[in-house]
C-alpha cells in the first residue's frame, strides 16, 4: 500500500508538472517574468537574460495538488502532512515575492536580507509551534550509531537555522541549468526511501511528490533551460527538505544528504573570509559551480558532476541509515 502510494505521488506530481509547464511558461513570458542575471556572475550567463524565471510556481502547485490526491485519497491528512506543506509553500510564498520584486523592479535584488530572513523565520516558528504541540520528540539521533541526545530549547533553534539555512543553501545551488532540479529530486528521492524505511507513509509520499514534481522540472530546466524556477522554487525545495530531515528525526543527516548544499554555501563563506583576510579570493567565484566553470569546464559537464556528487551522497546517507 505504501509502495504504491509512494509511486503514485512520484508519478502524478510528474506528470502534472510535464502537462502544465508548456501552459505556464507561455504564460510567463507574456507576462515579461523574465529572469535578471546578475552583472558579477560569468559572462556567459548574459545570454540567459530574459529567459522565464518564477517556474517554481509549477513546481509547488504540482506538489500541492498531488499531495491533496494521493494523501487526501489514498492515505488519510495528518500532521506531518499539513507541516510539510505549510514549509513548502510558505518559503515558496517568501520566494514569490522577492522573485516578483526583482521582475517589476528590474534589477536582481528582491527584497532585502532582513526582509527575507523574518518571513523565514516566521515559517519556521509556526512550524515548530504546531511541530511542538503535538508531542514531538527533541532527541537528536547521530547517523551511523545508536546514540542520541536530548536536545531540549536548543531544538527550537536547530529547527530555526535548519529551515533558514536549507532554504538558502539550496537557492544558492540554484546557479545552472538543471543543476538544483537535479540533485534537488535526488535528495527528496533519498528521503522518500528513508521514511518508507521508517514506515513513515505521509513524509515518504510528500518526498515522491516533490522528487515527481522536480523531475517534471527538468525536463523544461535542463540546458539550455526554457525556464528558472527562480526563489519561488529553490526556498520553497530548501525548506521542504529541512522539514522532511524534522519530521523524520534525521535532522544530523540531512547535511550528509545535502552536503552538496553545503559545499555550495560553504564556498561562499570561505570566499568572503579569505577575501577579507588575505584581500584575494580563495575561488575563482562562488558559489562553487562557478568556480569550476570559469576553470574552463562546460556547464553541462559542472551540472552532471554535481548530480553524480549529490546521488554519492544520497546513497551514502541512505546506507548510514538503513545499513549500520
Amino acid at each position: 500500500m505504501m509502495v504504491a502510494a509512494i509511486t503514485a505521488g512520484l508519478i502524478t506530481a510528474f506528470l502534472l508538472t510535464v502537462i502544465f509547464s508548456p501552459l505556464t511558461i507561455p504564460l510567463l513570458k507574456r507576462l515579461k517574468f523574465g529572469q535578471s542575471i546578475r552583472t558579477e556572475g560569468p559572462e556567459s550567463h548574459m545570454k540567459k537574460g530574459g529567459t522565464p524565471t518564477m517556474g517554481g510556481i509549477m513546481i509547488l502547485i504540482s506538489v500541492l495538488a498531488a499531495s491533496i490526491i494521493i494523501q487526501g485519497i489514498v492515505l488519510s491528512w495528518s500532521t506531518n502532512t499539513f507541516l510539510l506543506l505549510l514549509v513548502t509553500i510558505g518559503f515558496g510564498v517568501v520566494g514569490f515575492i522577492d522573485d516578483y520584486i526583482k521582475i517589476t523592479k528590474k534589477r536582481n535584488l528582491g527584497l532585502t536580507s532582513r526582509q527575507k530572513l523574518a518571513g523565514q523565520i516566521l515559517i519556521a516558528v509556526i512550524f515548530f509551534g504546531v511541530l511542538n504541540d503535538s508531542s514531538f520528540s527533541t532527541d537528536i539521533a547521530v547517523p551511523g550509531t545508536s546514540w542520541s541526545f536530548e536536545a531540549g530549547w536548543f531544538y527550537f533553534l536547530l529547527v530555526v537555522v535548519m529551515l533558514v539555512g536549507s532554504s538558502n543553501a539550496v537557492n544558492l545551488t540554484d546557479g545552472l541549468d538543471g543543476l538544483l532540479a537535479g540533485t534537488g529530486a535526488v535528495a527528496f528521492g533519498a528521503f522518500a526511501v528513508l521514511a518508507w524505511h521508517v514506515d513513515m507513509a505521509d513524509a515518504a509520499v510528500f518526498a515522491a511528490t516533490a522528487a515527481g514534481a522536480v523531475l517534471g522540472f527538468l525536463v523544461f530546466n535542463a540546458h539550455p533551460a526554457k525556464v528558472f524556477m527562480g526563489d519561488t522554487g529553490s526556498l520553497a525545495l530548501g525548506g521542504g527538505l529541512a522539514a522532511l530531515a524534522i519530521i523524520t528525526k534525521m535532522e544530523l543527516l540531512l547535511v550528509i544528504i545535502g552536503f552538496v548544499f553545503v559545499m555550495e554555501t560553504l564556498s561562499v563563506i570561505l570566499q568572503v573570509f579569505f577575501y577579507k583576510w588575505k584581500g584575494t579570493r580563495l575561488f575563482k567565484m562562488s558559489p562553487l559551480h562557478h568556480h569550476f566553470e570559469l576553470s574552463g569546464w562546460s556547464e553541462w559537464r559542472v551540472v552532471v558532476t554535481f548530480w553524480t556528487a549529490a546521488a554519492v551522497c544520497a546513497v551514502a546517507g541512505i546506507y548510514i541509515e538503513v545499513w549500520i
